[in-house]
């Protein structure tokens, strides 16, 4: 027989997590099932441990030029990789084992570890385990928070090849040669960058014709010149149409582009080419829950899913692929079950960071984005080099820019490439949540000297966008 509970939450992530423990404190009887480690992505191979990564490659950048404000270091600097997992690890490691401590000590939680697969629309099998049976589970209310995967492309010869993902690269011990680096979104800039500051050549493979095809051309262009300045080297219009494996242990290999493309050699090869939805081995089919051609469950505004009773949350949602939107997901589904909430994922606004250094964040719509609704609309923009604390800090890359719709006066979008810029971008953020015109922070004191007290003065600059 099956094993009743009111709930159950399949994956341990920044959604699941925290939405088991509050199912719990309401009383119900909740089980929670994880089949790899605590935590989710984010603790265990995605913000934390590539964010320690790009703290210890600042420091190395920053010794490096240390002399410029004058402080004298003796000899070279280098970067001991092994050292730069361990301290990776020393922080994730507490973390990990703190969310599966919190879960197991939860009121009314049950843990179940291995993979859930559905046998119905509320009815769970957790495959064989750690030497542990099978066990069957069901409840009225299923959440799916199961995260996704990094995407690598089937390249003739890659089965030859030690590739390396995000995840698998945070493995290495000792530096790349030259890591080649295919992709050209967050995940392959932040690394590019983080390595070449280690001192690994890097070269970025760009199918395309630039980097970031998401963000407006004149951000894109300047995280570009920054990393190019660093030297990172970067292929445009470069499409990989097959790997040659070059011997040794089986991460070097030789990339063959299509057309008359030289070909690229490379000691180590990072694939950075998208993600998927951990959805494809959850046995959907058997509960008649729908997903899209990429795996993406599509969900309603409150995250409901097409099955009664169950819902997505998290990455495999396509409602946001960002720690924060996740655990925004786990807010939303527990006001609207536990506070008598109408809250809806259709009015989130939308905020990210890139977080190569110095960091690039955007809040709403992009410039592209309002030109294509056809609103009136105000632009105004402002180089990093106005702000006082970036000059007194020597790092002055980059800019701020924010669109306003000029009817109302409200916020559409707003974007700071600068030092600080994923903490400054708030003040944009809260603004907008507040549905506030741009007059209410315009007039706002800030505090000198910080980065946000250029703000209200970007915000006088406004004129109309043409």
């Amino acid at each position: 027989m099956p094993q009743h509970f009111d709930a159950i939450v399949i994956g341990t992530g920044q959604g699941g997590a925290p939405l088991a423990v509050r199912l719990g404190e309401h009383g119900r009887k909740t089980a929670v099932i994880e089949r790899a480690r605590f935590g989710g992505t984010c603790v265990n191979v995605g913000c934390m441990p590539t964010k320690s990564y790009v703290a210890s490659a600042r420091t190395a950048h920053v010794a490096r030029h240390a002399a410029a404000y004058g402080v004298q270091i003796a000899g070279d600097i280098s970067v001991d990789l092994a050292r730069v997992k361990a301290r990776k690890d020393e922080i994730i490691g507490p973390s990990r084992s703190g969310v599966e401590k919190w879960l197991r000590g939860a009121d009314n939680v049950s843990v179940f570890t291995g993979h859930a697969r559905f046998t119905s629309a509320h009815a769970l099998r957790i495959e064989a385990h750690n030497g542990q049976p099978a066990q069957e589970l069901e409840a009225p209310h299923i959440f799916i928070n199961t995260g996704t995967r990094a995407v690598v492309p089937p390249l003739p010869g890659i089965e030859g090849v030690r590739y390396f993902t995000n995840s698998t690269l945070l493995d290495l011990t000792t530096l790349p040669e030259h890591l080649v680096v295919v992709g050209a979104s967050y995940v392959a800039l932040e690394f590019a960058q983080v390595f070449r500051r280690f001192g690994s050549r890097v070269t970025v493979i760009v199918r395309g014709e630039r980097v970031l095809a998401r963000e407006d051309a004149d951000l894109a262009k300047g995280v570009q010149d920054v990393l190019q300045r660093e030297g990172v080297e970067f292929r445009f219009g470069a499409d990989p149409a097959r790997l040659e494996p070059l011997g040794g242990d089986g991460t070097a290999a030789r990339i063959h582009f299509a057309g008359d493309a030289p070909a690229l050699d490379a000691s180590h090869l990072l694939f950075a080419t998208g993600r998927r939805p951990n959805t494809d081995d959850l046995g959907l089919e058997d509960a008649s829950i729908a997903t899209d051609k990429h795996g993406i469950i599509p969900v309603d505004g409150e995250l409901r899913t097409s099955v009664p009773g169950v819902w997505a949350i998290g990455d495999v949602n396509g409602r946001g692929a960002f720690t924060h939107t996740s655990y925004d997901d786990f807010q939303i589904v527990t006001a609207n079950l536990f506070e008598d909430g109408k809250r809806s994922v259709d009015e989130r606004i939308m905020v990210h960071a890139v977080f190569v250094d110095p960091p690039l964040a955007r809040v709403g719509l992009s410039e592209a984005d309002v030109r294509k609704t056809g609103k009136k609309a105000l632009i105004a923009r402002m180089p990093m080099s106005r702000v006082g604390r970036a000059r007194e800090r020597g790092e002055t890359d980059g800019f701020m820019k924010v669109l306003v719709d000029a009817d109302t006066k409200k916020i559409l979008g707003a974007a700071i490439l600068g030092i600080e810029g994923d903490e400054a971008i708030h003040t944009f953020v809260d603004i907008m949540a507040a549905g506030a015109p741009y007059t209410t922070l315009q007039r706002a004191m800030h505090i000198h000297p910080t980065i946000s007290e250029l703000i209200p003065t970007l915000l006088d600059g406004l004129a109309p966008l043409v």
